[in-house]
């Protein structure tokens, strides 16, 4: 039984460190303006009438949106490697690495948690293939036992408390 159970514990840890897909959702971000090649998901703003003494700069826009009209909610996945999210003029999605995201400071704090989800599956590995040398080795009991406890060890130090 400890053997099936580590089993499903390192493929759904395999899995999910291979995923892109954590955390889905969708997400509140402002319209744009509409433009050139922006018909949907737009906030339309009306040409304003600029005045003989009046600069660019100086023209105002009234948009008479409020509350959610103003926002698009867009979806995205993320996942350890990726976040990629909806690119509101299509149906395509943008996807950026973790590299692109994280700010050079904060860099150090995800290759950590990179090399302890790596850790805990080579842990996991090495439990589950200690498990099955121990139901195919059937000569000495003692010898079984000490690799049920070689096995017990790793799983502890991996987090996976199945024994």
């Amino acid at each position: 039984m400890a053997v099936s159970f580590n089993l499903v514990s390192l493929t759904l840890s395999t899995i999910a460190l291979l995923s892109s897909y954590w955390c889905e959702g969708t997400q509140k971000v402002p319209k744009p303006l509409c433009g050139n090649g922006k018909a949907t998901k737009c906030i339309v703003v009306p040409i304003a009438v600029e005045s003989v003494n009046a600069s660019g700069q100086d023209v105002v826009h009234y948009s008479w949106e409020t509350g959610d009209d103003r926002f698009a909610f867009r979806y995205f996945h993320t996942g350890i490697w990726y976040s990629c999210e909806e690119n509101i003029l299509g149906t395509d999605e943008k996807c950026r690495s973790f590299l692109e995201l994280t700010p050079p400071a904060e860099r150090g704090i995800l290759w950590l948690s990179l090399g302890s989800e790596l850790m805990y599956i080579t842990l996991l590995v090495i439990s589950f293939g200690l498990l099955l040398l121990e139901i195919l080795y059937t000569g000495n009991p003692v010898c079984g036992m000490k690799l049920n406890a070689f096995a017990a060890m790793s799983s502890v130090l991996s987090g996976n408390d199945i024994l």
